[in-house]
């Protein structure tokens, strides 16, 4: 029986990485497809990647996606960490429940309401559409996802330490910058990185919010797509796959040796 549901459990979790996976793997491989049919190898060559940079309208696109992603994410950090902070430190105060559902609303919103919403609030303020509306469009969205990742990591936060930092004549905001921001900074690091994500990735929203001059990668890519997959396309796809991978890398890489620097010091004080 062990033996039947190991085999059974083995098999699903291989079907599922496949399913997940295997159009990726597959995607980067036909980017370096000699033929200009996606669906037909042709040889290996990097001749669409060189096209790729030389397709201003894609590179255009590319760079409004990158500036977006990281003014959104940038601002959305800071203000899912304040909002973070606000629900973990003062669970009392008037509005806290109308203050948690604005917060944490997108969510579970669906993202053609968020896009609908903000385009009727940006017409209705006279707000010209173009990148202004997008980053601010971006930032509502990717927000609530940094509160979470942070308030996380403030629930299981030792308050002890500030509380010692505080007794020792540190005041609270050193307390904050030396003590509390050290620990949750690889939460609020995570935060960044999902939102920077989160921004690169999002099309649905961005077709509502965007303007001329205002096309991200996403919606030029699907415009394109409408009209047949281009190796081009493939190769885009395989520099956003591989961007993303490596901020992911970077991250866990520094988390990871932030996390084995606090465990020694604890250990030198210990023995201290």
């Amino acid at each position: 029986m062990n033996s039947t549901w190991s085999r059974f459990n083995i098999t699903s979790i291989v079907l599922g990485f496949a399913f997940l996976y295997l159009p990726i793997v597959l995607l980067i491989i036909f980017s370096f497809n000699e033929s200009k049919l996606v669906t037909v190898w042709g040889g290996f060559s990097t001749k669409w990647y060189v096209s790729l940079f030389h397709n201003q309208g894609l590179m255009d696109a590319t760079w409004v996606t990158a500036r977006v992603g990281v003014i959104s994410a940038t601002v959305a950090t800071v203000l899912g960490t304040l909002a973070a902070i606000t629900l973990t430190r003062y669970t009392r105060f008037r509005g806290r429940v109308l203050f948690s559902g604005m917060v944490f609303a997108p969510l579970v919103m669906p993202e053609v309401i968020t896009g609908l919403s903000l385009l009727l609030l940006f017409v209705a303020v006279g707000l010209d559409r173009g990148f202004f509306t997008v980053t601010l469009a971006h930032i509502t969205f990717t927000m609530c996802f940094v509160a979470v990742v942070v308030q996380s990591r403030l629930v299981s936060f030792d308050r002890s330490l500030e509380e010692a930092a505080m007794d020792l004549g540190a005041p609270p905001v050193k307390t904050f910058f030396q003590i509390t921001l050290p620990v949750i900074l690889p939460a609020i690091i995570s935060g960044w990185m999902l939102a920077f994500t989160l921004s690169l990735d999002d099309l649905v929203i961005a077709s509502f919010t965007s303007g001329p001059g205002a096309t991200t990668l996403p919606m030029k890519i699907y415009s394109q797509v409408r009209l047949g997959v281009t190796p081009e396309i493939n190769a885009a796809c395989t520099i956003l796959i591989a961007v993303v991978a490596i901020g992911v890398i970077i991250a866990s890489i520094a988390n990871k040796r932030r996390e084995i620097q606090r465990q020694l010091d604890e250990q030198a004080a210990q023995r201290g």
